[in-house]
């Protein structure tokens, strides 16, 4: 895995963790904007449909507190989902 990645955050992961960044053999995109900006998401076993949609993520960082930020595939990059806004 690429070292640049193997230093990041992922989305999800307990606070507390001594070692919150990506596994081995799980495959993640970047969150690229939006309230979080950076992380990674875990989208191991995920269908091409599932990747095509992109992700609803709850969050207390966006707009709305308790609500979602929508994150969308990267046309020329699939290994990015860039931030579509927020949602209540």
């Amino acid at each position: 895995m690429d070292e640049q990645i193997m230093r990041k955050r992922v989305y999800g992961g307990d606070h507390d963790d001594p070692d919150p960044g990506p596994r081995p053999g799980r495959f993640y995109v970047e969150l690229v904007g939006g309230p979080l900006d950076g992380l990674l998401l875990d989208v191991t076993g995920w269908s091409a449909e599932q990747l095509h949609e992109g992700a609803s993520l709850r969050t207390e960082l966006g707009r709305y507190a308790g609500g979602r930020a929508l994150y969308g595939p990267r046309t020329d990059d699939p290994r990015r989902f860039d931030w579509d806004g927020d949602s209540p």
